[in-house]
């Protein structure tokens, strides 16, 4: 799979991200909230990111940077 970084937090690797792959997918790199209250399936989870960052990936495009 290739992935691109769209957009981040900051220029580092281990700051939340949203990434584009060749699959037409989105991956997002985040905190794993342990207090969510969610039902989720074994091989599913979720993460938890700045609003900020979303709106970042808006203005910017799915284009990323």
């Amino acid at each position: 799979m290739k992935v691109t970084k769209l957009v981040s937090t900051c220029d580092l690797k281990d700051c939340p991200a949203i990434y584009a792959t060749d699959r037409g997918t989105l991956l997002v790199q985040g905190e794993i909230p342990g207090d969510h209250g969610l039902q989720l399936p074994a091989h599913e989870t979720v993460v938890e990111i700045p609003a900020g960052l979303v709106l970042d990936l808006i203005r910017k495009g799915l284009r990323g940077a």
